[in-house]
């Protein structure tokens, strides 16, 4: 067949997005964030994310199509993020994209979010190898996935076992003061300082706990021995150096998120590794991966800034993926599922 037209719907966390991709051409992106309706509360509110979905579904997916001039009877398939995720966003995102899929008579796929952040490197790079290794990296998700066929195999080799790399800066940034969300601003304040200046611990790297986890991440450790660092400066009448706390906690992370990716992708003898998720946007984990990269021989696979977060284009692509692999769409009544586990790809 010619190559696929797919329309991707994304509403998992705090942004409505819709695309289009043919083959591995992104011919439309378009997203609407409620991120700014947060920030006065320090994190995402589900209720208030839902709610923005459900205003602003019509208007992205409208766009997204106009912005091509196509309706969607030219489109082959519809793909939407069906996990993991907020419940009720999802609900609103999956909701829409069945109306949409049911009035157009398309097929459509209910797709794991997760994997469509390393999915949409391919608009960037092409096809993946068949084998490869990728590193997922956001506010909610820390993972090491084996990617022998995108469509149809991933096998998780890492994962967190508490609070991820995204969740490890919100928290730091909230104690040093920075609004919502904070990543952006540590690592903005990174690049002004000395990353050797506070002895940061380097999770599930030493020892037994290291020996037994090669390839999972621990960032709470790290969270609260910085944490504790800063309150004992603050407790003794001291400044805080911002850009060295930042600097020495960005590198901490950058390391271990390195070099266990490295340590994973000699295991499986592959030469490339794909990156993704909305912390892959932070500059000290793009150089160290790069700087290691080629050091070790691997191909590092990293998507540019505004294919990093969250977008319809990461769920378009991996649409296309599955439609070129032959598979049939999800059934009409699938569920969302909001826990969706890494090795799971298509509902």
């Amino acid at each position: 067949m010619s190559e696929p037209l797919v329309l991707g719907i994304e509403s998992t966390c705090d942004e409505t997005a819709a695309a289009l991709v043919q083959g591995n051409r992104l011919l439309s992106n378009v997203v609407a964030s409620s991120m700014n309706e947060h920030a006065r509360y320090g994190g995402v509110i589900p209720e208030i994310a839902s709610r923005a979905h459900a205003e602003s579904f019509v208007p992205v997916v409208s766009k997204a199509l106009k912005d091509v001039d196509m309706d969607l009877s030219q489109v082959d398939a519809i793909a939407v993020s069906a996990g993991p995720g907020l419940a009720g966003c999802l609900a609103v995102g999956v909701s829409g994209a069945k109306a949409l899929a049911w009035a157009a008579k398309k097929p459509l796929y209910g797709i794991n979010h997760v994997i469509g952040h390393i999915a949409v490197t391919q608009l960037q790079f092409g096809p993946f190898p068949q084998n490869a290794l990728a590193l997922i990296v956001s506010g909610g998700h820390t993972s090491l996935l084996h990617v022998d066929d995108l469509a149809r195999s991933v096998q998780v080799v890492g994962t967190t076992l508490d609070d991820a790399a995204g969740e490890c800066f919100d928290k730091i940034a909230r104690l040093l003061g920075f609004p919502y969300p904070g990543g952006p601003h540590i690592d903005r304040h990174a690049r002004l300082g000395d990353p050797h200046a506070i002895a940061v611990p380097q999770g599930l790297t030493k020892g037994r706990a290291g020996a037994e986890h090669p390839y999972d991440f621990s960032f709470s450790g790290v969270k609260t021995a910085v944490a504790r660092w800063v309150e004992r400066r603050q407790q003794a009448g001291l400044d805080i150096p911002v850009d060295d706390v930042c600097a020495s906690l960005a590198d901490s992370v950058a390391t271990v998120l390195s070099r266990k990716a490295m340590a994973a992708c000699h295991r499986f003898d592959t030469d490339t590794l794909i990156v993704g998720g909305g912390f892959s946007a932070n500059s000290q984990l793009r150089g160290k991966l790069e700087e290691l990269g080629d050091q070790e021989g691997v191909k590092v696979r990293i998507p540019k800034i505004n294919l990093c977060t969250d977008n319809g284009a990461m769920v378009a692509m991996l649409g296309v993926n599955l439609v070129q692999a032959g598979l049939p769409p999800s059934a009409p009544d699938f569920s969302i599922d909001s826990a969706m586990p890494m090795d799971r790809i298509l509902m």
